[in-house]
């Protein structure tokens, strides 16, 4: 086998340079910045801001510098008109970093993706806007689609064989290379090294394309054997769940929506892999599956829309559910399109995602100003009905009078549009200046780390507690929130605490033993220790209940019980009330009410509690234990 010469590595590199020279530029700048943001992590956020500013710059400058050079060679242009498009290509770019900032705003990263989304899809087709170019343009896809798989697998063999080879010099010479250095190779690798192997392969010849009829049998073999199939399992568990849900007459949860994407990327993915021989002979049956696939997609997405308007009716609308809802029309329109189209055009799949992609960025239409309308409109809607809303300036509430689940929503709703969209998103509803606001806050030091500012993640909380203090909502907080789904669990927490926590009185036992209270694993593993030639073994049971076994005889100490016990009459524990924040439900009882004793054979054991959290459900009295820690002492 000959090998590779140098001499030809670095020829074929200068062509890659030479016919992508914006795609290597902005790999280089995107690279760059990557690294300065590993060396600045937690030291300089505003210089981390700007990075993270150049590394989106630079994904989205590959991407349409990509598309610019594909359309002007498809095109034929002279060298002029493509300098002259490459260099609109750089100032639109250069507007984007000035307008995203994704470390700030969350909302920006979302826009990022939802345009790194559209230009990908832009290079499938750019090459191909001419009509009859549709072999071509299936051609070109499948080399694109190989050839990543290919660069993802060089560049992931070249990263582990550096990395060990500097995990070897660390071991050897005892080189102190830190694990950032290990970050800084995966980026160069995955960034200039993959580029440049993946530019290497992208066709040029996109007439010859058109004519090119091969066809690699084992892409035949993966869509037959691999996708087809899974995309089955998953149309016959979804048919069976609609089935199901129409029998009990319930409505659909809310994940299964992920399923039905997943059906559908399957099933138009394996559709395109096939798309050129369907009209052989011995393949009939791919026109009978894109049939049924499509046919089958119908009842599905009446499923589909069901599940995500029992959300959006009780919840609003967020980013996430907006790219739902339109996804769910893209299919229906897609699906009609080819059952009843003879055309068959699949590059209409690409195109009609990318203008979606597109509209969903910026706008009123857009994902985030939908959401953030939606969003709004609740928390008017909330201070409307507790009498907190006048010409459009959302007052003060008696926080007394409102209601938990309410006071909850409202502080929901605040972090999610402050941790998208900043305070801007609450402007309209103050008389104050918030951007002052927010200049002040980020001048304010951090509570946590001595003589620094406050990082992104404690700005964002100071902020809403800012915006919380305004409103007096001080004492409502937003358990379980989840900016995804905006679900907000509007449970009453409760903590109970022993006033002697950090000191035990052991007086009168011979040992102390900590108790395993991870409360949610309630399948962990026993403790098991020896003691005097006896063997003692505790273990977690289930959220409360803990078992002690001391050679043969044994005893569980079930802390729900206990809970149920002393908060029998919860005015007696009114005056336990912690004094250091009034508006909490946190109690600090004596240490002795706090232990269960029980009798483990001849041994006498105390369950020493020293702190136990609960939630109370919304309209019930149901106590839920979160989380306890508690100690056994053990008299011999």
């Amino acid at each position: 086998m000959k090998l590779i010469s140098a001499h030809a590595l670095l020829t074929s590199a200068l062509k890659v340079i030479k016919r992508f020279p914006f795609e290597i530029l902005f790999t280089l700048v995107g690279c760059i910045a990557a690294t300065i943001n590993v060396e600045l992590n937690n030291i300089n956020y505003t210089g981390q801001s700007w990075c993270w500013r150049f590394i989106t710059g630079a994904n989205l400058g590959v991407l349409l510098s990509l598309s610019v050079t594909l359309f002007s060679e498809s095109k034929q242009l002279p060298l002029r008109q493509k300098w002259l498009l490459r260099l609109v290509a750089l100032f639109a770019v250069i507007l984007l970093m000035a307008w995203l900032n994704p470390y700030e705003h969350r909302s920006d990263t979302i826009r990022f993706f939802l345009l790194s989304f559209a230009m990908h899809l832009l290079v499938a087709f750019a090459a191909f806007t001419q009509t009859d170019t549709i072999q071509g343009f299936w051609q070109f896809n499948k080399t694109i689609f190989l050839r990543i798989l290919t660069s993802v697998l060089y560049s992931g063999v070249l990263f582990i064989g550096l990395a060990a080879a500097i995990a070897a010099v660390n071991f050897l010479f005892g080189v102190d290379f830190r694990s950032d250095t290990y970050l800084i190779l995966w980026v160069w690798i995955t960034g200039l090294f993959n580029t440049l192997f993946f530019l290497a392969g992208v066709p040029d010849q996109f007439s010859q394309l058109s004519h090119d009829n091969s066809y690699p049998k084992g892409l035949k073999i993966f869509t037959q054997y691999v996708l087809i199939p899974l995309a089955t399992v998953y149309v016959l568990i979804l048919l069976a769940y609609e089935t199901k849900i129409l029998l009990q007459w319930q409505l659909p949860k809310g994940s299964v929506s992920s399923l039905i994407i997943g059906y559908a990327i399957f099933g138009i993915l394996s559709i395109l892999l096939v798309y050129p021989i369907r009209q052989q002979d011995e393949n009939k049956w791919i026109k009978t599956y894109a049939k049924s696939f499509y046919f089958l997609l119908l009842p599905l997405l009446v499923l589909f829309f069901v599940a995500i308007g029992v959300r959006v009716f009780k919840y609003g609308i967020t980013e996430y559910r907006y790219l739902l809802i339109v996804l769910a029309f893209w299919l229906l329109a897609m699906s009609i399109y080819f059952l009843w189209s003879r055309k068959q055009n699949i590059k209409l799949i690409p195109i009609s995602l990318c203008l979606l992609a597109l509209l969903a960025v910026y706008g009123p239409q857009s994902a985030v100003g939908v959401s953030s309308y939606s969003q709004r409109r609740i928390l008017e809607n909330i201070f409307r009905q507790n009498q907190a809303y006048k010409n459009g300036v959302l007052l003060p509430v008696n926080s007394n009078k409102m209601s938990r689940k309410d006071g909850s929503r409202a502080v929901g709703v605040i972090e999610y549009l402050i941790k998208h969209d900043d305070l801007d998103a609450l402007q309209t509803y103050f008389k104050q200046d918030l951007n002052k606001v927010s200049v002040t806050l980020a001048q304010q030091k951090s509570r946590w780390r001595t003589g620094l500012k406050v990082t992104r993640s404690e700005l964002q909380e100071n902020k809403t507690e800012w915006v919380k203090k305004q409103l007096h909502l001080q004492r409502f907080d937003s358990w379980g929130y989840d900016d995804t789904t905006l679900y907000v669990n509007t449970n009453t927490f409760y903590s109970l605490r022993s006033s002697n926590k950090a000191f035990i009185h052991i007086s009168g036992y011979d040992y102390l033993l900590d108790a395993s209270h991870t409360v949610t694993d309630t399948g962990a593993k026993a403790n098991t220790y020896n003691v005097n030639r006896n063997k003692v073994m505790e273990k977690t049971l289930s959220n409360s209940r803990y078992l002690l076994k001391i050679d043969t005889q044994q005893v569980v100490f079930d802390a729900q019980q206990w809970l149920t016990t002393i908060t029998g009459h919860m005015d007696s524990l009114e005056r336990y009330r912690s004094t250091a924040n009034k508006n909490s439900n946190t109690y600090i009882l004596p240490a002795e009410k706090m232990t269960i004793t029980r009798m483990v054979g001849k041994h006498k054991v105390t369950f020493k509690i020293k702190l136990l959290n609960y939630d109370v459900k919304d309209k019930s009295s149901q106590k839920q234990i979160s989380y306890v820690d508690a100690s056994y002492l053990i008299k011999w």
